[in-house]
């Protein structure tokens, strides 16, 4: 028997929902709104429409890099007691091989979906996880 794993929709609400969450973290992490931008796929009109309580429709690229924003924020909370390393770890210049001197908000804001992952790996691996 061969299952097929499908993705449930999410309406225009909670989209909307998902993406002011993950534009919070955002914020809370200094980002600028063309970072956010890009490192979430959305438009500027989007976001603005969000803020405004407006249903949103988002993709599923979109729902992804979302997801990936507020797994990094759970991985920073578990590593780190205080609010200033959660939220400011990802503006802190790093020296490790992956970002070379480069703030992981840096290398997330580049826009392409890789970037924003192998991020999210490295962030998470702080914790312990392998990959």
């Amino acid at each position: 028997m061969n299952a097929t794993l499908k993705a449930a929709a999410f309406t225009k609400d909670q989209s909307r929902v998902v993406l002011n969450t993950a534009l919070n973290i955002l914020g809370k992490w200094a980002a600028s709104t063309e970072q956010s931008c890009n490192i979430l796929r959305v438009s500027r009109s989007t976001i603005s429409r969000a803020h405004q309580g407006k249903a949103v429709e988002l993709d599923s690229d979109q729902l992804e890099r979302a997801s990936i924003v507020l797994n990094c924020h759970a991985a920073l909370r578990l590593v780190f007691d205080n609010p200033e390393n959660v939220y400011g770890f990802p503006q802190m210049e790093n020296h490790n091989d992956f970002f070379n001197g480069r703030r992981p908000l840096e290398i997330m804001a580049q826009g392409d979906l890789m970037s924003l992952f192998e991020t999210y790996k490295r962030i998470d691996a702080l914790r312990g996880a392998g990959w």
